[in-house]
């Protein structure tokens, strides 16, 4: 196998398996539902891996994209315009928007100071949104109907649903393997080890790091459509710092070498969420120890547990 489609070999497993699913006992309504929600959240920690593995920018703030592509679809909706073809190019552009005129701040900082300032542009559109009580305040707004596609209810229907998902997803992670693989990809990584490094070949981190920022901005806006649709009911919520912060942990808990990290991790986070949620009325307890333990001992994620295994074999 080569070494590039063996990187990605888990991606693609995942994403078959996803597809898959509805025939392989997985085709009931709550399980449809459950993968939805959780290949839509993949979508969004898939862009913000773009971020914290392409360009080593850690975002607090993440989840005000998807919150203005969810967002642009209540607007749309209270105004009587539910046609995806509109819908969705709004909520893409409205995220990226937001992107680009916080980014076009944020990225001229590092480190810590590129977390908060990102922390505080998030909790400034979630106040923004709790604010707005023509569209439900801090109760949030629930949606008078899914969005159509040229006129067709395709999104009402629960498999049709199902499959959307998984085209997106594939879609979001198949553009940032692409964007990272190109002379763009590059540049960035190489700006991420060294930026000196890299003004000195000629290269401007800024105007790089800001472009990817803006396009997982817009990737997020995308899930935010999604994720509107999904639920029927958009909150100011779906914009606080700590879905921010769980968007970072499923990151983190993949691994952040490559983008079938955030695919993995955010399937894993959901399930086991959903799972413990079951098992124990005290469940979150059990789930923050198991995180914990997770980050201690999986250094590069659930995507790195096949090599740590074989590593051992070998001693």
């Amino acid at each position: 196998m080569l070494p590039a489609v063996r990187a990605e070999a888990p991606a693609i497993l995942l994403l078959a398996a996803l597809a898959a699913a509805p025939f392989l006992g997985f085709g009931e309504g709550y399980m449809l539902t459950l993968l939805a929600r959780a290949m839509i959240l993949a979508m969004a920690a898939v862009s913000l891996s773009l971020l914290v593995g392409g360009a080593g920018l850690v975002s607090m703030g993440h989840a005000a994209m998807m919150g203005f592509g969810a967002y642009a679809v209540v607007i749309l909706d209270d105004m009587g315009v539910t046609d995806a073809a509109i819908v969705l190019p709004t909520a893409i552009a409205a995220a990226g928007a937001f992107a680009l005129a916080t980014g076009a701040i944020a990225i001229r900082t590092s480190g810590v100071h590129f977390i908060m300032i990102t922390l505080a542009f998030g909790q400034m559109a979630f106040f923004t949104a709790s604010s707005l009580a023509g569209y439900g305040g801090d109760d949030g707004y629930t949606l008078y109907s899914r969005s159509d596609v040229l006129g067709l209810r395709l999104l009402d229907d629960r498999l049709a649903f199902h499959f959307i998902c998984v085209g997106a997803l594939a879609l979001t992670w198949l553009l940032g393997r692409l964007l990272l693989a190109s002379r763009f990809g590059r540049v960035l990584r190489a700006a991420k080890g060294n930026p000196l490094r890299a003004q000195a070949l000629g290269f401007d981190p800024f105007p790089y790091r800001l472009t990817a920022y803006v396009i997982a901005g817009a990737m997020g806006g995308a899930a935010g459509f999604l994720f509107a649709n999904a639920t029927e009911f958009v909150a100011p919520a779906y914009i606080s710092w700590q879905r921010s912060g769980e968007l970072l942990f499923m990151v983190i808990l993949g691994g952040v070498a490559g983008l079938h990290g955030a695919l993995i991790g955010a399937l894993g986070f959901v399930l086991l969420e959903e799972w413990l949620s079951h098992q124990w009325e005290h469940w979150r307890i059990l789930f923050g120890v198991l995180l914990i333990l997770a980050v201690l001992f999986l250094p590069n994620g659930l995507s790195g547990i096949p090599a740590q295994l074989a590593r051992v074999a070998r001693r």
